[in-house]
């Protein structure tokens, strides 16, 4: 291939090139057919990036604080404390300080010289949340996310992939947004198996080289997006060529993508014990709690990672550490009673796309739990009790008209036959009672939970919790199964949407209205159960106000009217009325200026 300032290549010579190029890669299987190729000007295309790249400013508009993300994952994840806190801590001073950089850029000589990346090691057993952790987090903050498996990867990247394969994966999870995957999370898990055994026989070897692999991407280098061996990247090369006449070296930068590292780490607690009796601390001999093991686990040090045979210039490149609890059964029965849990709320959606609605008893989420710590999983175990006890009645309720049951400490012991008596009795006003009872139970939790944590949502969402507001993210909750911070989002973007057909109606016709609460609550009610959005609702409710509104503008000069529930109701006979009412106003003030 000719380099970018020869002539442009015809068709017939391009396709040539090409085809040996895939013969030799991959002999007669793969052969490109090349279309009619017609570069465009370079000036084109320099003013579409141009423009693209006015688009693109400020990417991350980050302004999390720590205690609000901590109170944010409090929401979702039991227990895990001192992991949380540091987590959210750590996370939020990463993109706040990115934030920082970019505001000051160029305008310090050293600036970046020496920057150390907030990398996170997490340590803890498995099925403790540490996966659902970051994902909420990337989630929470809107960065692209992957994850990998440490045991996957070699050195070469022949076998399973490499390192630069996750970073170019970002750019897939950021929709090809190169500038939006330069901020992602790169989660690397298992990472304790890549832990050399001090020799240098077997596949020790190979564990070391992927450890130094690594050392480069978790701190900043410049990763080729265009794969070698990978024939999509060269057409994606094929087809930038044919558009712009040019070769394009595209490549991501890794300084400020977060490598977060978490394993199991079997065996360090004990390293970690012959250290602190060696030092004469005698630690060892104080603790009596029921996770000893993460007792020790949160007195690591740098040494004991390298004693269990980690380089040290890798353990450099991950600052801070956390360590995640082992959890207890009260533990997971508290996941399953927390409202935002994705088990409970999943095994509900299940039901509910068959037109059945369940409920569950708290002696059988605790009964649950209890089977589900048997399994020595963690939070995992929970999904599979779960499964295993309504696994027959998502089978064969879906074929009967049953469309309400409750999940009950029997049912949990004994799914058959509390199966089949649902099914013979399947009316039962017991059960039915039941249901409503803990359906009510379930409301009013919810309200109370929400009410206790006022201050927190409204700071968080900026919108006032009213009675109102309040049934309405709980009926929204139980309804469609969702979590409390899914529908106080839903219910933030309608307002916003309601807001700006506020400030449009201003700008068209100067004249300013006024949404009281209930209106909001029903124009958001109406939203999200038709799936439009604010604005619409609005438009379709008030389109016959603009000239009523404008009639009463010009004749009174009035330019501010309050929409209320009455008006979203019935939008006619509201201004109907309105109307009225002015004009008898004005007749009973004429009349008494008359008389």
């Amino acid at each position: 291939m000719r380099n970018s300032d020869s002539k442009i290549p015809d068709q017939k010579e391009l396709e040539r090139e090409l085809n040996e190029y895939l013969g030799k890669k991959y002999g007669d299987r793969i052969r490109l057919v090349v279309p009619m190729l017609f570069p465009k000007a370079q000036s084109e295309e320099f003013s579409k990036e141009e423009k693209e790249g006015e688009g693109k400013k400020g990417k991350i508009n980050f302004d999390m604080k720590p205690e609000e993300l901590e109170a944010f994952l409090n929401d979702y994840i039991i227990r895990q404390e001192e992991a949380k806190e540091i987590l959210a801590t750590k996370i939020c001073t990463h993109f706040n300080r990115i934030k920082f950089t970019e505001r000051s850029k160029g305008k310090t000589r050293y600036e970046g010289v020496g920057h150390i990346k907030n990398n996170i090691l997490m340590i803890g057993p498995t099925g403790v949340g540490k996966t659902y952790l970051i994902k909420l987090i990337a989630k929470k903050i809107g960065v692209p996310f992957v994850k990998g498996d440490a045991t996957k990867f070699s050195e070469t990247g022949y076998v399973g992939g490499d390192v630069e394969d996750l970073v170019r994966d970002l750019v897939y999870e950021a929709n090809g947004d190169i500038e939006l995957a330069q901020y992602g999370i790169i989660y690397i898990d298992e990472i304790d198996k890549i832990a050399s055994s001090n020799n240098l026989i077997g596949p020790d070897v190979s564990r070391t080289g992927v450890q130094r692999a690594l050392l480069k991407p978790m701190e900043e280098t410049e990763v080729d997006l265009k794969v070698p061996h990978d024939p999509i990247s060269q057409l994606e090369a094929i087809e930038h060529y044919r558009k712009t006449g040019k070769r394009e070296k595209r490549t991501i930068n890794t300084k400020n993508i977060l490598f977060i590292m978490s394993g199991a780490f079997n065996g360090l607690e004990e390293i970690v014990k012959k250290r602190l009796n060696r030092e004469g601390i005698g630690f060892g001999a104080e603790i009596r709690s029921k996770d000893e093991r993460a007792e020790y686990l949160k007195q690591v040090k740098a040494e004991d990672l390298i004693a269990y045979g980690f380089e040290s210039e890798f353990i450099g490149r991950l600052p801070v550490t956390a360590v995640f609890d082992r959890l207890e059964v009260e533990d997971l029965y508290a996941i399953l009673k927390n409202p935002n849990n994705p088990i409970i709320l999943g095994k509900k959606k299940d039901f509910k796309s068959y037109g059945i609605d369940i409920q569950f008893e708290d002696e059988a989420l605790y009964e649950l739990a209890v089977r589900a710590y048997e399994e020595k999983t963690g939070a995992r175990g929970l999904v599979s009790a779960v499964e295993k006890v309504l696994l027959k009645f998502e089978k064969r309720l879906p074929s009967t008209e049953i469309k309400k049951f409750v999940v009950t400490k029997s049912l949990v012991e004994n799914p058959e036959r509390e199966l089949e008596r649902l099914i013979q009795n399947p009316s039962d006003p017991e059960i039915l009672a039941k249901f409503e009872a803990l359906l009510s139970k379930e409301k009013s939790e919810l309200k109370e939970s929400i009410l206790r944590r006022e201050d927190e949502f409204r700071k968080r969402y900026g919108f006032s919790f009213t009675e109102g507001r309040i049934d309405l993210i709980v009926n929204r909750m139980v309804e469609k199964g969702y979590d409390v911070n899914t529908v106080c989002e839903e219910v933030m973007e309608v307002q916003r949407q309601v807001e700006e057909f506020g400030r449009e109606f201003y700008r068209r016709n100067g004249i300013r209205l006024r949404f009281d609460d209930m209106a909001i609550n029903r124009i958001i009610e109406m939203s999200l159960n038709e799936g439009v959005r604010g604005e619409v609702i609005c438009s379709r409710l008030l389109k016959d106000y603009e000239h009523g509104i404008k009639l009463i503008r010009d004749k009174l000069g009035r330019r501010e009217f309050l929409i209320t529930q009455e008006a979203i109701e019935d939008p006619e006979g509201y201004l109907n009325r309105v109307i009225r009412d002015i004009y008898s106003r004005q007749s009973t003030q004429r009349a008494q200026e008359e008389g």
